[in-house]
């Protein structure tokens, strides 16, 4: 009978331990994120809910949904406190104006009113800028994986394009700023929006799409070839179709980014407040060259530009918990496409 190695019962080595150790030490970070992050949600999730949801029918604050931001008005008339916008509070001043001769009105900016203007401006840009950076992006990718030769131009093109996926948002808006408000004169508008951040998240688009472009088997286009198919032909049935769910996952990564900064629309797109909503202009050209309100730059205002206190905290956390599900059904959008083009495309 064969007795066991004593080598099997040795300690474990100084490598194997600082392995070990150096496992543990990424898992509690990676949980430590993790539980931040919860955290985080949960407090908007809570705090914000309660804002949006109420527990009386309609169980939804339709008004908070549905209008535009405006300035609270709190008194005190005949011993009851009232809060109104800025709309009804004019409406009610007219008719008791006698009375309120004398009562002390505090007014708080942004602290009633709603956040729909601010919910479609930011659904305008995601959805406007993502495609323009789709289109931009694959075509790019395309020309890099199916005809570009490798020299050290193209090395050079894609070692640029990775170091551009690095750069921060502020000088983005600042490149936007400079050369489509100003330098092509499209002012502050959706569509100097568009492009601002179409070319932000364009490295990130392209570098994913040629990623699942080089992904697709060789034999795909081959065989697509010696049938007699052109190579554009090949592009487009044989290998684009079976790339598109990665080149998805990429939108859906990019769509975060889009639709939470501040920085770039701040300096091309969006104002604070805007009467009108983006559809009511004269010309259907005027659409484009029209700036608009939008969640994240409202939350940067709300947040950081005036004064601070209840009123506006509710508001605070209402758009952030609206922008958090803005954000995420546009996403889920994306992922939904992506599951059914998976499942259609085979490899």
């Amino acid at each position: 009978m064969t007795q066991p190695s004593d080598k099997l019962f040795a300690k474990p080595t100084i490598a194997k331990r600082a392995e070990a150790g150096v496992f543990w030490l990424l898992r509690a970070a990676t949980y430590f994120v993790l539980a931040c992050a919860a955290v985080i949600f949960l407090d908007i999730g809570l705090k914000g809910g309660a804002v949006v949801f109420k527990t009386q029918a309609p169980f939804v604050n339709t008004t908070f949904l549905t209008e535009s931001p405006e300035t609270l008005n709190a008194f005190e008339l005949h011993g009851v406190k009232r809060q109104m916008g800025d709309r009804e509070f004019r409406a009610f001043k007219a008719a008791h104006e006698a009375e309120l001769k004398d009562v002390h009105v505090e007014t708080y900016v942004y602290a009633a009113g709603g956040i729909f203007p601010n919910i479609v401006g930011t659904v305008l840009l995601v959805v406007g800028s993502m495609a323009i950076a789709l289109v931009l992006g694959v075509i790019s990718a395309i020309y890099l994986s199916e005809y570009a030769t490798d020299g050290r131009f193209i090395r050079f093109l894609r070692l640029a394009i990775v170091n551009l996926a690095g750069v921060p948002s502020i000088v983005y808006g600042l490149f936007g700023f400079g050369l489509f408000v100003i330098g092509l004169n499209m002012g502050v508008s959706l569509l100097a929006g568009w492009l601002t951040l179409a070319f932000m998240v364009l490295p990130i688009i392209i570098t994913a799409s040629e990623e699942s472009l080089r992904a697709v088997p060789k034999g795909y286009r081959e065989g697509s070839l010696a049938l007699g198919a052109t190579k554009l032909q090949t592009i487009f049935t044989n290998v684009l179709p079976y790339a598109l769910p990665g080149i998805l996952t990429s939108s859906v990564l990019s769509i975060a980014r889009v639709a939470g900064e501040t920085a770039p629309i701040m300096f091309t797109a969006a104002f604070v407040v805007r009467d009108e909503m983006p559809w009511q202009v004269q010309h259907a050209i005027d659409f484009v060259f029209q700036g608009v309100m939008a969640l994240p730059y409202h939350i940067y205002v709300v947040a950081s530009k005036i004064p601070q206190n209840d009123y506006t905290r509710d508001v605070q956390y209402g758009t952030a918990f609206v922008f958090l599900f803005t954000v995420a059904a546009i996403a889920a959008t994306s992922v939904v496409l992506r599951v059914r083009l998976r499942k259609k495309y085979k490899w």
